[in-house]
């Protein structure tokens, strides 16, 4: 299992890395510096949550450790991993369609509401690493 023991950090590719599931207490990152934005994230046993400039990205129940997490104008793709199966929101643009996939596979398309929000489900208990990508139709 590969925790993110600094809570955030950016990749030599561009990616971030973020959260550490294993954390018994809450801990944050605030003003993180990258790509021009400014990341802060909470992170715990019981949820992550990661926000860009102010505005919410992503969450999830309970909390996991996000790797290579890259976002650009048609979704995000990122590997999560945590203790128990996860519930995760991904802040995205309103009223859009996107096609989900979970360990490359497809589980169907999904569209957001007014807020931007997307909402899955990931089983994580005994799983590993899972991928996740989120792409526009």
């Amino acid at each position: 299992m590969a925790v993110v023991e600094e809570l955030l950090r950016s990749e030599a590719d561009g990616a971030i890395s973020f959260g550490n599931h294993k954390l018994a207490h809450k801990a944050k990152v605030e003003d993180f510096k990258h790509a021009g934005d400014l990341l802060k994230v909470k992170t715990y046993n019981e949820i992550t949550k990661l926000e860009k400039n102010g505005m919410f990205l992503y969450e999830s129940v309970p909390g996991t450790s996000v790797l290579q997490f890259t976002e650009n104008e048609r979704g995000v793709a990122f590997v999560v991993e945590g203790d128990e199966d996860a519930q995760i929101t991904i802040g995205l643009t309103d009223d859009t369609e996107y096609e989900v996939f979970v360990d490359g596979n497809s589980i169907g398309t999904m569209k957001t509401g007014f807020g931007g929000k997307l909402s899955l489900s990931v089983e994580l208990e005994n799983a590993g690493e899972v991928s996740v990508k989120v792409e526009q139709v």
